[in-house]
């Protein structure tokens, strides 16, 4: 089997990814006037073995040398983005949703197929039943199905790009609002739910009257929260001098924009550290 790679930093890891893979294989590495580097593999095991090794450390080869410039190439010339700093931004969501490890980036990527057995799946084709390789050819000319399937995949991540500049925008807005208004009470607690739970000083909690009524005295509508929205609005309503939010989930959505409009006035503790245990009680025992 004869392996052909144009870049030095390409042959170096796909030769420590197949040794990783395979250790029954013996590699002769010689440089070729028209192909760059020239690996000759010598095997002793049956052929679907030595293509399984060769094909993963390919793919390896490519996601970690390949696949960001093509990313970046797809930004700029087909979505025609030539900022770098939005085209950096995209790159990283891009990855994400690739990797796909959380829920999250599977639903924004609508589909739970990890996009790497298709990957593999074109790499085989191009390497089982020849004996000479040449990397760069595979990745300029055979790979047109996953760049295909990277276009939509970097569209979708330009998407997800424009809602978070559009959150960022709309919490810089309230951050900027609640900084101007006058607070109306000095400390909130707040119990991570569904919806939050908001609690006076005293420990008594507050009806969904009581905070409906608060939303109404304040135009919300400027900086575009509905009426019927009952975890940030009563807060920017009230523009407490502190927030204290009690739970287990310091990264759930509700709470980290709670945490980024009013910064340092949020502490976050525990569940154990609530300090009205009797309104829990009371609540589990109806």
């Amino acid at each position: 089997m004869n392996v052909y790679f144009s870049s030095n930093k390409e042959v170096i890891s796909f030769c420590e990814q197949l040794f990783r893979y395979n250790k029954k294989i013996e590699l002769h590495w010689k440089t070729h006037d028209d192909w760059g580097n020239h690996l000759k593999v010598e095997y002793h095991q049956a052929d679907n073995e030595l293509v399984d090794s060769i094909v993963k450390s390919m793919v390896d080869v490519f996601v970690n040398h390949r696949l960001s410039g093509i990313i970046k190439e797809i930004t700029e010339v087909y979505y025609y983005f030539s900022n770098q700093d939005e085209i950096e931004k995209i790159l990283d969501i891009t990855h994400w949703l690739l990797a796909g490890e959380d829920d999250e980036s599977v639903q924004v990527r609508k589909q739970k197929d990890d996009p790497l057995p298709l990957l593999y799946s074109l790499f085989v084709s191009n390497v089982k039943n020849t004996t000479a390789i040449h990397f760069d050819s595979i990745v300029k000319f055979r790979l047109k199905v996953f760049k295909d399937y990277l276009i939509n995949i970097v569209g979708l991540a330009i998407d997800e790009y424009k809602r978070e500049e559009d959150h960022q925008e709309f919490v810089n807005m309230l951050r900027e609002y609640v900084v101007k208004k006058e607070p109306i009470f000095n400390v909130i607690h707040i119990l991570q739910g569904n919806t939050f739970s908001f609690f006076k000083a005293d420990g008594k909690k507050f009806s969904r009257m009581e905070l409906k009524m608060l939303m109404q005295k304040e135009p919300l509508y400027i900086v575009g929260l509905d009426e019927d929205e009952l975890n940030l609005g009563p807060l920017i309503a009230m523009a407490p001098r502190k927030i204290k939010i009690y739970g287990d989930h310091p990264s759930e959505p509700k709470t980290l924009t709670v945490i980024n409009v009013f910064q340092e006035r949020v502490d976050f503790e525990p569940f154990n550290k609530f300090p009205f245990p009797f309104y829990i009680k009371n609540n589990n025992r109806t």
